[in-house]
């Protein structure tokens, strides 16, 4: 269940050959901003994780207090379907660019995109496409960028098992393979993996958000597909193109984007902001969203559009 804060509103955005209905979650402003109300009310468009969907996003919404935030289902997880020619880089990013425009219409400004781990891919190329279309992003924010590849590294061996995992779930008969990704052991496992707090409760609530949401995936293929995608690129790539300001926010303990190359990616930024949680991994979504949510926006009032 999303926050009673947030409404669902269902988008037509434009992509080759038609439009892609997209399933959106809007959380409206709840405070006044101390900026020109025109520039305040510029909102945030946030852009979920690999197995997610909008409701990774929920707790950072929620404590976005000055602006709105639109937060959308990607094609192929939660209630927006693959797209129609596959879940490529390219199909994405092309997706993203006609939602970016639906939102700007919508709301009569430019949002300012966040990308969340597998987001950030998406984001910053992007960002890289609209740099090449001279109609380039006023900033960015990437929260856990995945900045490395995952095929190389210390992680590699976990990557090629969880790409040939995705790959033989595809490829067996659909209820075996759907009961294989989405095994309560496997996806309790992931989940241990990846929290790092120690508050029991909040270790509770991030187990019982991967159990109900990190299987709304459309199809076996398409996760498979994404999947492929999400560890044949990064962030990094898109770097040339990041010339605007970029706020980077991240965890010091994150094993999935680990700190090293996320320092050297920031390092080469020409106007970029980092913030660092210590003793955080890759959750930052989940295990600090409130100062994630006024780094956000104090990022946006310097940052006010056009």
């Amino acid at each position: 269940m999303s926050w009673i804060d947030s409404s669902r509103v269902d988008l037509n955005v434009p992509v080759p050959g038609g439009v892609h209905p997209t399933a959106v979650w809007e959380h409206p402003a709840r405070a006044s901003a101390p900026t020109d109300p025109v520039t305040a009310a510029r909102p945030l468009l946030l852009v979920h994780g690999f197995r997610g969907d909008h409701h990774g996003m929920d707790l950072i919404a929620h404590h976005v207090r000055r602006r709105p935030v639109v937060v959308p289902d990607l094609p192929g997880f939660g209630a927006t379907a693959p797209l129609p020619g596959g879940l490529t880089l390219g199909s994405y990013v092309g997706f993203l660019d006609g939602l970016l425009g639906v939102v700007e219409q919508r709301f009569g400004t430019r949002p300012l995109v966040v990308g969340h781990s597998f987001g950030s891919i998406l984001v910053a190329h992007l960002a890289d496409r609209l740099a090449r279309q001279n109609h380039p992003l006023d900033a960015l924010a990437l929260i856990n960028p995945i900045t490395s590849p995952a095929l190389e590294g210390p992680s590699r061996l976990a990557s090629h098992l969880a790409r040939v995992y995705y790959a033989l779930s595809a490829r067996l008969p659909e209820r075996a393979g759907d009961a294989v990704l989405g095994h309560p052991l496997i996806v309790r496992g992931m989940s241990e993996v990846m929290a790092t707090t120690r508050d029991p409760g909040l270790r509770r609530y991030i187990h019982d958000q991967h159990r109900r949401y990190f299987s709304t995936y459309s199809d076996r293929d398409s996760l498979a597909q994404a999947f492929d995608m999400s560890v044949s690129h990064t962030a990094a790539e898109a770097a040339p193109a990041l010339t605007m300001p970029v706020l980077v926010i991240s965890g010091g303990a994150d094993s999935i984007a680990p700190p090293a190359p996320t320092r050297a990616f920031v390092d080469a930024l020409p106007d970029a902001r980092s913030h660092v949680f210590d003793g955080v991994g890759h959750l930052v979504h989940y295990e600090r969203p409130e100062p994630t949510a006024r780094l956000l926006e104090d990022f946006a009032d310097r940052h006010p559009g056009r």
